[in-house]
């Protein structure tokens, strides 16, 4: 059985991320969504937020598992036991970090292999940042995210001032 941990912010999960986690579930037995709890960015859902969203976003899988974590992925993946890490690729400037990335990860844990999903088409311009950038400016993300994603970027952002969207990234 290959267990595979797709690590990653979710603030907020988007239709990008729905569709590499689909297509890792159609190769891998199971997949784990991790949920990392303190990145070196700032983040409009808390952690228990984040989850509780792509777990919504995701019900429908069964392969798929959605959990927190923190500390260094590839420790996660030894505590779940899993044997490959997922990420995805958008463009092509994606591809320095993700790659530096990997080989840090590999150099940590020889054993657990990093896969690259390139996103589909319809998917490039999709980034959380993006997403909480529109929506902070009143803009649909309807095309975006699922439903339930899109109603609480409309509750969370309605009652935050310009100064308080400063440190998520989004430019006022």
């Amino acid at each position: 059985m290959v267990k595979a941990v797709f690590p990653g912010t979710f603030d907020p999960i988007h239709y990008g991320h729905i569709d590499i986690a689909r297509r890792a579930a159609r190769l891998f037995d199971e997949v784990v969504i991790a949920v990392y709890d303190r990145p070196l960015k700032s983040l409009l859902f808390s952690p228990e937020e984040r989850i509780a969203l792509v777990k919504e976003a995701l019900r429908d899988q069964p392969r798929l598992q959605v959990m927190g974590y923190s500390g260094l992925t590839v420790d996660f993946c030894r505590q779940v036991g899993a044997q490959v890490i997922v990420r995805g690729l958008r463009v092509f400037s994606d591809f320095e970090f993700e790659f530096r990335m990997a080989l840090a990860n590999h150099r940590l844990a020889p054993d657990v292999e990093i896969v690259i999903f390139i996103t589909n088409e319809e998917h490039t311009f999709l980034s959380a940042s993006t997403v909480r950038e529109i929506a902070s400016l009143g803009g649909d993300v309807s095309s975006m995210v699922p439903p339930h994603v899109n109603a609480a970027l409309r509750e969370k952002l309605k009652d935050l001032s310009d100064q308080q969207l400063k440190p998520f990234g989004i430019k006022i």
